[in-house]
């Protein structure tokens, strides 16, 4: 098998075609498996920086003197940030190319766990909890971008399942040490773990990624940037999720009128995209990817499962600590097996990838993950750990068929001019639904502890706090079920139509 089609050859751009060339003569055959290993270890580190930081909110919560719905914005922040730059990732290689695009991202991660470490006010903290957002939101679509370019589709489902077990491998076994840094160290460490793996990251980088741009083709300074989309982008962003928080604790006109501003800049969005693309100019979204059903059915499943997904990554940490009283080790120790067998079940999934209907695997996940928000629902305080794991690993084992197949019934098909809008343009949508799932269950979690009369430092009514939780859960197993219908049309795998 011929190493990285697209990486690595373009008549037009000497340069950049020796300089790949170079690098698959010096590693191999195996070389386009080496570049995947490569691109993992920073993702793996930017997804760290994501989700271990849940762990201790609590105790950032109680070090800051913050109510729940300001500690929840260290999530929600973050996810913000990488909403928004995940877009401008085409425009960056293209512009920069894969190499320095990539170091570039690893060092401003690496600069925003550093302050986060030594912060000593919450709005340091929250100022690099963004910087770690805009990092990441740029890395995510990269190793996308790399496995529908690079391997053929045969490939590409255990291409899937190697890069996405090496990622999760990685968060199963963080919140248990984040968990225990917690515990003997305080929530700073929690922010340094980032810095060793962004180290690693950055010298794999400068040894198997290329510096060419997607296509082969050399960067090119030419490149533009679309500021227009990326402001209208931003801006609804940040007014979505702030009208969100505020339909619970701001007065109702500022909510709704946040709200309906993020209505405006999304249709204001679309239209500015549609203009640019009749001028000719790159946009930085390319609407002719939701011509192409099986993308457009992706993206709605995509953001009802990131809400879903990135709500329950917030909450779960939460709801083990203050509704069930487990420390910050003990939510780590819960979280281990979960995410050992998510790590086996993508390994199994994704061979399926590549000849099952992405249809039947993202609805089967769907199913699984609804199931273990429901089962959530029968725990009390009186039950056993064992059954918060078990319930757990189904939960997990949902993923484990949603992860390998989303993206790849979603992409499968899509004219090769769109391949690098393709990942971050799902990825975006699934990270808007994360970022409004974060707030999401933040806003829910306080209407229904005000329902039941409790809140979360109350200690005296534990029953009413768990009763809080469980609808939440309720609610998360509800947009399981509307994706699942949204699911059933990831089934085709024919071409897009030719762009004229």
């Amino acid at each position: 098998m011929s190493g990285p089609p697209d990486l690595s050859s373009a008549p037009s751009a000497p340069v950049s075609n020796s300089t790949s060339q170079a690098l698959r003569e010096r590693h191999g055959e195996h070389y386009r498996w080496r570049l995947l290993v490569a691109v993992m270890v920073g993702t793996i580190a930017s997804i760290m920086s994501s989700t271990v930081v849940n762990v201790a909110i609590p105790a950032l919560a109680h070090q800051f003197h913050l109510p729940q719905s300001m500690a929840q914005w260290v999530s929600s922040g973050f996810m913000v940030a990488s909403t928004v730059t995940m877009l401008t990732t085409p425009w960056l290689l293209a512009r920069f190319g894969y190499r320095a695009t990539y170091v570039g991202c690893m060092v401003v991660l690496m600069a925003g766990g550093i302050l986060g470490g030594v912060a000593q006010s919450f709005p340091l903290v929250l100022a690099a909890r963004v910087i770690e957002g805009l990092a990441a939101g740029v890395l995510q679509p990269i190793p996308a971008i790399i496995i529908m370019r690079a391997f053929q589709p045969h490939e590409q489902g255990r291409a899937i399942s190697l890069f996405t077990v090496g990622v999760i491998l990685a968060p199963a076994v963080g919140p248990s040490v984040g968990g225990l840094l917690v515990d003997w160290f305080g929530w700073r460490s929690i922010f340094f773990m980032v810095i060793p793996f962004c180290v690693a990251s950055i010298w794999l980088a400068r040894v198997y990624v290329p510096t060419s741009a997607p296509g082969g083709v050399a960067a090119s300074s030419d490149e533009r940037l679309d500021w227009g989309g990326l402001v209208l982008g931003t801006v609804g962003t940040l007014a979505l999720l702030d009208g969100l928080v505020s339909l619970r604790e701001g007065p109702p006109q500022r909510a709704w009128g946040l709200l309906a501003l993020a209505v405006v800049c999304g249709i204001a969005f679309v239209g500015w995209e549609r203009r640019r693309a009749r001028r000719g100019q790159a946009p930085l979204m390319d609407l002719r990817l939701f011509a192409w059903r099986p993308f457009a059915m992706g993206a709605l499943v995509a953001l009802s499962y990131g809400t879903a997904l990135f709500g329950s990554t917030y909450l779960l940490p939460v709801y083990m600590q203050m509704a069930l009283g487990l420390s910050a080790s003990s939510v780590g120790a819960v979280m281990l097996p979960a995410g050992l067998v998510l790590a086996g079940a993508i390994a199994l999934v994704g061979r399926w990838a590549d000849t099952t209907p992405a249809s039947w695997l993202v609805n089967m996940g769907l199913a699984l993950l609804a199931l273990s928000f429901t089962l959530m629902v029968t725990i009390g305080l009186q039950s056993g750990l064992w059954l918060l794991i078990a319930f757990t690993i189904i939960g997990r084992i949902g993923l484990g068929f949603i992860l390998p197949s989303l993206n790849l019934g979603a992409m499968r098909g899509l004219d090769r001019s769109l391949l690098t809008q393709g990942p971050s343009a799902i990825n975006f949508i699934r990270m808007l639904g994360g970022a409004a799932g974060v707030s999401l269950c933040g806003v829910a979690l306080e209407w229904r502890l005000a329902a039941h009369g409790a809140t979360l430092a109350d200690n005296a009514h534990p029953a009413a706090r768990l009763a809080a939780f469980d609808d939440v859960f309720v609610m998360l197993a509800a947009l399981c079920a509307l994706a699942m219908l949204a699911a059933r049309g990831l089934g085709s795998h024919s071409r897009l139509p030719p762009t004229r």
